[in-house]
């Protein structure tokens, strides 16, 4: 069956990207251009822009155009997504390695994170998230087995944390904070990054109808990653 057309303009833009076609920071054809190139409507070519926007291949600047964005894989700032559709919506190869997955006991912090007593047993899973085969994420990830006993019988090399939280126990609030810091020996090794190299640093408690269901620590080398977001002010 043929493909959408927007999603033949997407295969397009990014297998020029990916060749090196077209630089970081080049302007990409217009909507009117793509639609004339593609045979199709100025709608179609625009949701090809968008969702290529949304995803972080892309930048627009109003009156100027949009442009090929920066090398660094970028996330919302405000939206909680699933990292391998991240990674995928960009056009590039998603892989993971899981590290742990164990039964272990909540110390001060991670017990007051998951409303637990201290000493509670609670699941913990640590995971490495690649893109193009380079490391982008170091999921830390502590579960309240009360809401999701379940969680240490599952294979997070099929499919991710956050995908399977989603359809056990579903998110109805979430906070989280942003931090530099410098990673670990342990976290170094497993994100290949020399010492010297600042990290961005995600702290996230989630929420379902029941209780704090999890709280995670997601590292990410500053060389490979950026967040962003745009609001929109009435």
């Amino acid at each position: 069956m043929a493909k959408p057309k927007f999603e033949e303009i997407k295969q397009y833009i990014l297998a020029q990207i990916e060749s090196g076609e077209w630089a970081e920071d080049s302007r990409v054809p217009s909507e009117n251009q793509l639609a004339e190139l593609f045979s199709c409507s100025r709608m179609t070519a625009r949701r090809a822009l968008t969702e290529l926007t949304e995803s972080g291949v892309l930048e627009r600047s109003q009156g100027l155009g949009t442009f090929v964005a920066g090398l660094k894989s970028q996330s919302s700032m405000m939206a909680i997504r699933n990292i391998a559709d991240e990674i995928k919506d960009r056009g590039h190869g998603y892989s993971v390695q899981q590290v742990l997955l164990t039964q272990t006991v909540a110390t001060g912090a991670i017990a007051i994170a998951l409303g637990l007593e201290e000493g509670s047993q609670v699941f913990q899973s640590v995971l490495v998230h690649c893109e193009q085969g380079t490391p982008l994420q170091l999921e830390e990830r502590f579960v309240n087995p009360k809401l999701v006993p379940e969680y240490l019988a599952q294979d997070f090399t099929k499919q991710t944390p956050h995908e399977y939280l989603s359809m056990v126990a579903p998110l109805t609030e979430a906070k989280h904070t942003i931090e530099a810091k410098m990673a670990d020996v342990a976290q170094l090794a497993l994100l290949e990054i020399a010492a010297v190299e600042p990290c961005l640093q995600i702290t996230r408690r989630t929420w379902s109808r029941q209780g704090v269901v999890s709280f995670a620590r997601l590292v990410h080398p500053g060389s490979r990653f950026r967040l962003g977001g745009h609001l929109t002010f009435s």
